[in-house]
């Protein structure tokens, strides 16, 4: 029976949307957990200093292949523990031929392959759809992981330049702990800000509804790098389909099983993205949803 490690830089309950959304997949393609492939799960819980032990955990376990269910740091531990083991990345992080992870997309080399969804590239778009819905904001708190490339990329590379040309003020705050999060969420400079504007990480995923409960205390319009804020209260999410991304997982899980290389496999990018609204929070902050931004949402949350 193939046995296979499922790294995740969160807890089992804040991964439970990807982790389900990866064994639908396996099941479509035949596999079931404890049946024809045994899973071996190790969280984080959004702690960075846990990765290299619960990485080098899978390898003395000899899986025959790791799902890293986390952005580019969790990749580059999981490749520190083994260069032999096969690794599939699951979507987070920036792009994985600058961050060194593989040779290319199109063919990877080394041990690495999967989906990329490349999430920072996306900022901008995501400043855009803050202002219009709400038109009246000129500034915004950007809460970001600086131990985390693509959040760092996003805020020096991609915010900065959309920002100016929306005329939005930006504010960032950087979290590096969980603890952080106390002092951060009471800042009175975030309090007055206009919006929040959170990048996607290892620690904001878990900390996700102290979060948007923030951000619906504060009245704070806010825009979001994962879907799963959306769902737990926040207001707006724009991105790839991850439950699709996700769910794709199985396919090179099913190709290296059956003895294909992760450095032939070339890297998948997303197709689809979405706008997700969520209306009830909209409702809750005083906020008026622009009748053209609900036609635009691929699903609207009432």
């Amino acid at each position: 029976m193939p046995r296979l490690g499922y790294l995740s830089s969160r807890d089992p309950g804040s991964d439970a949307a990807r982790t389900e959304a990866v064994k639908a997949g396996l099941q479509e393609l035949g596999y079931t957990d404890g049946q024809n492939l045994k899973i071996e799960y190790r969280f984080a819980h959004g702690k960075r200093e846990r990765f290299p032990h619960l990485a080098a955990e899978l390898v003395r376990l000899k899986v025959d292949l790791i799902v890293v269910a986390g952005g580019t740091p969790s990749v580059q531990e999981a490749q520190k523990a083994t260069k032999q083991i096969p690794i599939i990345m699951s979507g987070g992080g920036a792009d994985p031929v600058e961050m060194g992870l593989v040779q290319s997309l199109a063919q990877p080399g080394g041990n690495v392959t999967g989906v990329t969804n490349r999430s920072g590239e996306l900022g901008g778009k995501r400043l855009e759809l803050l202002r219009d819905v709400a038109p009246r904001v000129t500034s915004v708190a950007v809460l970001y992981e600086p131990a985390n490339p693509s959040s760092v990329l996003e805020l020096q590379e991609v915010l900065p330049s959309a920002a100016h040309a929306l005329k939005l003020t930006i504010f960032p705050w950087e979290l590096r702990t969980t603890e952080d999060f106390d002092k951060a969420l009471s800042i009175k400079n975030i309090q007055q800000s206009h919006s929040l504007y959170v990048s996607p990480g290892a620690l904001m995923n878990t900390n996700r509804k102290r979060i948007v409960a923030f951000a619906s205390r504060s009245r704070l319009p806010a825009v979001y790098g994962r879907k799963e804020y959306v769902d737990d209260g926040g207001l707006i999410y724009y991105g790839a389909d991850l439950e699709a991304s996700y769910r794709r997982i199985a396919y090179f899980v099913d190709r290296i099983i059956k003895g294909a290389k992760p450095g032939d496999l070339p890297i998948e990018q997303p197709t689809k993205f979405e706008l997700v609204i969520n209306l009830k929070t909209a409702n809750q902050i005083g906020l008026i949803i622009p009748p053209h931004m609900l036609a635009r949402a691929d699903r609207v949350i009432q």
